[in-house]
C-alpha cells in the first residue's frame, strides 16, 4: 500500500502547520490546542522543518523558558525529512524506525499534500492484515 492511499481521503487544507516566524510558545500553544505531537513548519509555501514535543523537551533541558520566545524556525528540526504520495507503507515505516522519528511530511512535487504519522502507518499495517488473515479464512472455508 502506498503513503497516496492513506491521505486519500484527506484535505492538505486541513494539515494544521505554522510559519517559521511563530515563537516556540506560540506552536507549544497549538499543539496543546489540537492536542497534536508534531506540526510542520512552513515558509514561502515549502515544509521547512518540523518541530515537535521532543524539540520542545531538548531546548527547555539546555535553556529554560528562554526558549519560549525563540522564533520556532531556530528550534525545530530542519531539514524536514519527507515522503512522495509513491512511497509504501513499510518503506515510510523503515524510514522513521531508522531516523528514529514519528512524523513525515508527504511532499509531491515541491506542494505538501499530507501529514501522517507512525500511528497512522500503524494502523494501515494493522488493517491489511487483517483483511489477508479474513481473505485466508473464507479461502480456507471454502476449499
Amino acid at each position: 500500500m502506498e503513503i497516496a492511499q492513506i491521505i486519500a481521503g484527506r484535505a492538505s487544507s486541513e494539515i494544521i502547520t505554522c510559519d517559521v516566524s511563530m515563537s516556540v510558545r506560540q506552536v507549544i500553544g497549538i499543539l496543546a490546542d489540537k492536542r497534536i505531537g508534531a506540526i510542520p513548519v512552513m515558509e514561502n509555501g515549502g515544509v521547512a522543518g518540523i518541530f515537535s514535543e521532543r524539540d520542545v523537551v531538548y531546548r527547555m533541558a539546555d535553556e529554560g523558558a528562554a526558549c519560549l520566545d525563540r522564533p520556532v524556525s531556530e528550534v525545530m528540526t530542519a531539514p524536514a525529512i519527507s515522503v512522495d504520495p509513491r512511497t509504501t507503507v513499510l518503506e515510510a515505516l523503515g524510514l522513521m524506525t531508522r531516523r528514529r522519528i514519528r512524523h513525515l511530511p508527504v511532499v509531491d512535487n515541491g506542494h505538501m499534500s499530507g501529514f501522517i504519522s507512525i500511528g497512522d502507518l500503524v494502523k494501515s499495517r494493522i488493517d491489511e492484515v487483517e483483511h489477508e488473515a479474513e481473505a485466508l479464512r473464507e479461502y480456507i472455508q471454502t476449499a
